[in-house]
């Protein structure tokens, strides 16, 4: 992948995962880029195929395309960063990320987003003014977290 493409897909997701919305600032482990539809199932490496996503959300994902939906036990397909809207399919509940569709479900269930680990790094970053969940990355704005 060029460094023109990779800009790109940085830039579009303002440094945020497209899935879970943690800020890359805040995680300890370096964002990758996804790949929506895997290259193993005829995914190209091009921008409306790729997405910014956290090290856990990129490698719960891997190559799946599709997840069974909690509510239904439907498979449905997985979240499309490029083709869905984030708001239509997810909502924040403090740290818990909770699917308001069989697509917002089943893509938390496929990519474990509530572990419990991982809704207390979130909670914990909220306490602190660190991470915002009801603010999108369009209007995002990121504070610098201090070390300790």
């Amino acid at each position: 992948m060029n460094s023109k493409l990779e800009n790109l897909v940085w830039r579009r997701a303002q440094r945020i995962c497209e899935y879970c919305r943690m800020p890359a600032e805040y995680d300890e482990l370096p964002f990758q880029i996804d790949h929506v539809l895997a290259r193993k199932h005829g995914g190209q490496t091009v921008a409306r195929n790729l997405a910014l996503a956290c090290f856990s959300c990129n490698s719960h994902k891997g190559p799946n395309i599709a997840g069974r939906d909690s509510k239904t036990g439907r498979i449905v397909r997985l979240f499309n960063p490029r083709r869905d809207s984030w708001a239509e399919h997810f909502h924040w509940e403090g740290a818990w990320l909770a699917g308001l569709t069989a697509i917002g479900r089943a893509t938390i269930a496929v990519l474990e987003i509530n572990l419990s680990h991982r809704a207390t790094l979130r909670q914990a970053l909220i306490e602190e003014g660190f991470f915002h969940p009801a603010i999108t990355p369009k209007s995002v704005s990121v504070k610098r977290r201090q070390p300790k």
